[in-house]
């Protein structure tokens, strides 16, 4: 490996995707520490919070200007938070896909061309590893999907990854990590999955009960600022601690059931994208039905990272802001039957939630 990052003036970082909450929180975070002097955010539209001290440059980077703002700015760190994972949010799987897999390959290619870079780090997620039924327990770094992706955010998660392979083998003067980030969670986090949770009816796969893990927003912003000051590279799964099944976790939402058949599931979520109440991705539909646990050993002993909250404790914390609607059963599902008739044929009194403020947010962060 190279020399270490930075001058003796401190580290200069840009962050990708700031116009989303997490990606501006953490640039905004990321600014406050001791060894950084300046951080640059980017992404196609400005950010709709403050920003603090954190310059922000409007520039998409599927295009190759992305390289120039590297160059001029002598950034020694970037951190890539603008994988997406919802195609409501980013205007359809085709600009889903651009953004993800073309936008990485372009600012890659940035980064190859930059002299002063000495670290990348890649915001990825668990989704990576798919979810079926011949998973293993845990899944750890080195294991591969049972089943490779064909289509979707799982996809392009999987090339991004393989671009950044490249990228580390292509540079060894630069640190690179990528963090495997399990569903990230929280009060004020709106993504696909926070949004199922809200949902004042919670339609489950009959038959199924999948564990899950949690990363709590904080923890996040945590093992970000971590990466960015540790000289540590190599791939991570990043969770809180323990697992919950479904089940434990609607009931501590205290969000009522409805068990359907997989096939009414997805296409009751179909239903539920179209009206934007809630992204319902295939990748979703699998975790929802099949689950995922993934080791962690590797972030505490390796990356030196031990995150705040458990995943029960995440949970927890997103609790804070709903509204319990466990005791309102059966009047919510007289409500839901009126708004959404057309779904009658392949599920109950039809379960269209009433939309919730959250769920309309434009711009879903990423899980």
């Amino acid at each position: 490996m190279g020399a270490d990052s930075g001058t003796s003036d401190g580290k200069v970082v840009l962050v990708t995707g700031v116009s989303r909450d997490l990606g501006r929180k953490f640039a905004r975070q990321v600014a406050a520490a001791p060894d950084v002097a300046r951080v640059i955010g980017v992404d196609v539209v400005p950010p709709r919070g403050d920003m603090g001290s954190v310059s922000f440059v409007r520039a998409d980077i599927r295009n190759p200007v992305i390289a120039k703002v590297i160059a001029k700015e002598d950034v020694d760190t970037v951190v890539h938070m603008s994988v997406i994972a919802t195609p409501g949010s980013a205007g359809g799987r085709n600009t889903m896909k651009e953004l993800n897999v073309i936008g990485t390959m372009q600012l890659l290619a940035g980064c190859q061309r930059a002299p002063s870079l000495r670290r990348l780090i890649v915001k990825s997620t668990t989704t990576v590893y798919g979810a079926s039924s011949r998973d293993p327990a845990m899944f750890t770094e080195d294991m591969e999907p049972r089943r490779a992706p064909t289509s979707g955010y799982a996809k392009d998660v999987a090339e991004i990854e393989g671009y950044v392979r490249g990228f580390a083998r292509r540079r060894d003067d630069v640190r690179v990590t990528t963090l495997r980030c399990a569903n990230v969670i929280g009060p004020h986090v709106v993504s696909p999955l926070t949004s199922y949770f809200r949902l004042p009816v919670v339609p489950v796969v009959v038959g199924h009960d999948p564990r899950l893990q949690f990363l709590h927003e904080q923890d996040l912003f945590g093992v970000l600022r971590h990466a960015v000051c540790a000289d540590v590279s190599g791939t991570f799964n990043v969770a809180g601690d323990g697992i919950v099944s479904l089940t434990q976790a609607l009931r501590r939402l205290q969000r009522p059931m409805v068990p359907l058949p997989g096939f009414a599931v997805g296409r009751l979520g179909k239903a539920l994208r179209q009206a934007r109440v809630a992204d319902f991705s295939p990748e979703q539909l699998g975790l929802l039905t099949f689950g995922r646990g993934v080791d962690t050993s590797r972030m505490r002993t390796q990356l030196g990272f031990q995150p705040t909250m458990t995943t029960a404790e995440a949970l927890a914390d997103f609790a804070t802001t709903l509204t319990p609607t466990g005791g309102r059963s059966e009047r919510m599902l007289t409500q839901l039957a009126k708004a959404l008739p057309d779904v009658e044929e392949t599920a109950p009194p039809a379960l269209r939630p009433l939309p919730t403020p959250a769920a309309r947010t434009a711009g879903a962060d990423h899980g």
